[in-house]
């Protein structure tokens, strides 16, 4: 069956709000390239939003959810619980950049991790408030909604939303927000919208995905820590794209002197099964009630099991440091490129992200969409991102073989340089 006819097919069965990006239909993949049902081959940069650092199908991950699928699927863990759930969550509480000692508990999505640290740090706390940030992206359903700080798509149409959620400013110095005004944004809500005393955590993004994979600078995420100390507001860094080896450690968080309370994390955790987490300091995450944190599928069996052979593969094929060095061949062939339209070129380790303005100066999705879509017809799978839709980010699995890697970013080459 051709792909129009499939399309077809879609748009009958398929409500139009689920927006898709390719015009052709995968039935195969295997680390960092995709076949669709006529054989051609797709080299994916995009990795399924950043789930798949340890690429498609890598075969610890297969090994151990097959083991885990001879054993038993489903049980839900708050009815009859399994090791392999506690396993994880002695792993991930020894991982995570929080001092002392540290409780984990599993959902299904990223959202879900999102929703739950919400609710942990408002039982923590007692305080309803929560403060997220200009261009965060935290997910779709209403709470995370009302935290996500970009409209078009997520939102529109959707309201009204949960509350009381304020947004302050994420500094961008790309786009003349200083560390300073973001700090003086969350000064101004103090002042005009909610008093400090009656906010829970403030939410933020060490690298924003969606936002555009702007980092937070350093000073920023000290100033950050040294506020919510002062308020007794809890500090969530939600790691759900920038974690495990993307940014060249296990958590961005480790770039920074300081830590969060409370990290999120999600997609590459089990390499392409649906898991995500919630970590944080013992005492806060003991504040809900027993019964209420959960879910059917939360902590997922073979979810779990994939988890475990990620976090060996991430420290037996030195991921963290292949991230780095992908990522410098990366940002060699975009300054190399000549390319006039490329205003900035960021990220750490293999979270780059490269950003397009026009010949005014002007934020350009039309030339990152132009980009995107030239490097799709030759079998290269881009995402787009950004408040403006203008950056191009680059989600390659860390598994990627050497000459695959080298030849797409010969592809790349050529391509910016037509721009």
């Amino acid at each position: 069956m051709s792909n129009s006819d499939v399309h077809r097919r879609r748009l009958q069965a398929t409500p139009r709000g689920v927006g898709v990006m390719c015009d052709f239909y995968a039935v195969k993949a295997e680390n960092a390239t995709v076949w669709d049902q006529h054989g051609r081959e797709y080299t994916d940069f995009a990795a399924g939003i950043a789930v798949l650092n340890t690429g498609h199908r890598h075969p610890k991950v297969m090994a151990a959810v097959q083991q885990q699928l001879e054993c038993f699927t489903h049980t839900a863990f708050q009815i009859i619980p399994y090791e392999n759930y506690i396993h994880l969550a002695e792993r991930l509480n020894a991982l995570v950049p929080i001092s002392g000692p540290v409780k984990t508990t599993f959902f299904s999505t990223g959202a879900e991790a999102v929703e739950n640290a919400v609710k942990i740090a408002r039982a923590a706390t007692g305080r309803p408030g929560i403060i997220a940030f200009t261009g965060a992206f935290h997910g779709r359903t209403n709470m995370t909604m009302s935290l996500t700080g970009k409209v078009v798509p997520y939102k529109t149409g959707f309201g009204p939303f949960a509350s009381p959620v304020f947004h302050a400013r994420y500094p961008n110095a790309l786009h003349k927000v200083s560390v300073s005004d973001a700090l003086d944004s969350l000064e101004a809500i103090f002042r005009s919208d909610i008093s400090p005393q009656q906010v829970a955590a403030i939410i933020f993004e060490p690298v924003q995905g969606e936002g555009g994979f702007y980092d937070a600078p350093p000073e920023f995420v000290v100033a950050l820590r040294e506020l919510c100390d002062r308020h007794g507001i809890l500090l969530i860094a939600d790691e759900i794209q920038s974690g495990f080896a993307r940014t060249g450690k296990l958590f961005s968080s480790d770039y920074y002197a300081v830590q969060p309370d409370i990290i999120t994390m999600a997609k590459s955790l089990a390499g392409g099964f649906p898991l995500s987490a919630v970590s944080g300091r013992a005492e806060v995450m003991d504040a809900p009630e027993p019964g209420g944190l959960g879910g059917t599928y939360a902590g997922s069996p073979p979810a779990i099991a994939a988890a475990l052979a990620v976090l060996d593969i991430i420290e037996e094929e030195a991921l963290c440091s292949r991230a780095n060095q992908l990522g410098s061949r990366l940002k060699q062939t975009l300054q190399r490129a000549d390319c006039k339209a490329l205003a900035e070129i960021r990220g750490y380790g293999s979270m780059m992200a490269a950003e397009f303005n026009d010949a005014a100066g002007k934020p350009s999705a039309e030339i990152a969409k132009a980009i995107q879509q030239q490097a799709l017809e030759k079998g290269l799978i881009l995402l787009t991102c950004g408040v403006y839709g203008n950056v191009i980010r680059f989600l390659y699995p860390l598994t990627i073989p050497d000459a695959q890697f080298e030849d797409a970013l010969a592809l790349l080459a050529g391509i910016l340089r037509e721009h």
